[in-house]
């Protein structure tokens, strides 16, 4: 099977039909309506600003191939484990359709030897954001980096640590407004091995913002 041939996204990757703009307009203004407003002044344009963004920017992903968006592999004989922290990212909640933010953290350990393959650092960006431009939630989210990083390379193992600020435990009644949620997940040597996934976390509590290749 070739890496490109079988993704791992979050359930309901596809969607039933492309958007349309227009109809997702007149379903705002019925919803802003059927709250008890009147479509004018600052809202008389929002129902086309609202259908613009979710879109172009919170469901553009769908229409993306997450291990296509790996792009080209690199041989790399010598590469030990690869460590990428800091990535911001925002994705939206499947119950509430609110918006979580917060730092994508993600690791591999390639192939040992001749076969090793890497992909370059901001692949590892235009992934997590493939996957997290969608409805899904953020355990999820962790899970389908986590496999479709390992799938797209051929690595040994993988890694997804993903803090954030969920706006339906911050804003909505009895938020807590200083909440934050961190999911995980590991795929192959990273769920075996203890100690990768605790490099991992030693990355990111070292604060790096920058890719960084960490020797085994």
């Amino acid at each position: 099977m070739s890496r490109s041939s079988r993704a791992v996204p979050p359930p309901g990757e596809k969607l039933a039909r492309l958007p349309d703009r227009k109809a997702m307009a007149a379903a705002i203004a019925a919803f802003l309506e059927a709250a008890g407003l009147d479509l004018a002044g600052d809202l008389a344009r929002t129902p086309g600003r609202v259908a613009k963004a979710w879109s172009e920017d919170f469901l553009d992903g769908y229409g993306c191939d997450p291990v296509a968006a790996l792009g080209e592999l690199h041989p790399a004989p010598d590469a030990g484990l690869v460590c990428v922290t800091g990535l911001d990212f925002h994705s939206s909640c499947p119950h509430h359709l609110l918006p979580y933010r917060g730092l994508a953290h993600v690791a591999y350990l390639p192939c040992a030897g001749a076969r090793a393959q890497v992909v370059g650092f901001s692949r590892l960006a235009e992934l997590v954001d493939v996957l997290s431009h969608r409805l899904v939630l953020q355990e999820t989210l962790a899970r389908s980096i986590a496999e479709t990083l390992q799938l797209g390379t051929g690595a040994r193992g993988a890694g997804c640590v993903l803090e954030a600020e969920q706006v339906c435990l911050t804003c909505r009644a009895q938020s807590r407004s200083r909440a934050r949620v961190t999911a995980s997940a590991f795929t192959g040597t990273f769920s075996t091995d203890g100690s990768l996934s605790q490099r991992l976390y030693a990355a990111i509590a070292a604060g790096l913002v920058a890719p960084r290749e960490l020797t085994p």
